[in-house]
């Protein structure tokens, strides 16, 4: 009899993960994105990269982000986030500012946000909206940069 009720635990404890996965793997975000810097504005410049590509991949609940880019100076950089859309700080490794940390919320079946913080405090809200085709996000972005100046970003990406 224990044996049957163990079987049939982790026979269900497959199902909802299988189910968890399915529903997040139907996020229009999910997949690999190209930052498109001929269509993306950043305010006050410059642009802070010269190539970036950003993964979204389903996680337990939420997402794994991860961002590998290229800066102006020719320096690579790697961030990786897991989170879940429950307004909660998620660390951000890679961060090049230590203690950083990102808080997700889902707005919609196609958008989601993002609340950066440094040393808990917010710095950078990120609403990032999927076309009704998939093919394009659209990243808009608000807050203070690192130097205390007011940003107004727009940053498209196009889907691999």
């Amino acid at each position: 009899m224990q044996k049957r009720i163990a079987v049939v635990v982790v026979t269900l404890a497959f199902l909802v993960v299988g189910s968890i996965v399915r529903t997040q793997s139907s996020d229009p975000w999910i997949g690999t994105w190209k930052v498109n810097l001929e269509k993306s504005t950043y305010s006050p410049g410059p642009k802070p990269t010269v190539a970036a590509t950003v993964k979204i991949e389903p996680a337990a609940g939420g997402i794994k982000t991860t961002l590998d880019a290229t800066t102006p100076e020719g320096q690579a950089t790697h961030q990786e986030t897991v989170g879940n859309f429950d307004g909660k700080d998620n660390p951000v490794k890679g961060a090049l500012a230590p203690n950083t940390t990102n808080a997700l919320k889902r707005i919609d079946a196609r958008t989601f946000q993002v609340m950066g913080k440094v040393d808990g405090k917010p710095g950078v809200t990120t609403k990032a909206t999927v076309s009704a085709d998939g093919k394009t996000m659209t990243a808009m972005q608000t807050g203070k940069n690192a130097q205390g100046q007011s940003l107004k970003n727009v940053i498209v990406l196009d889907k691999q």
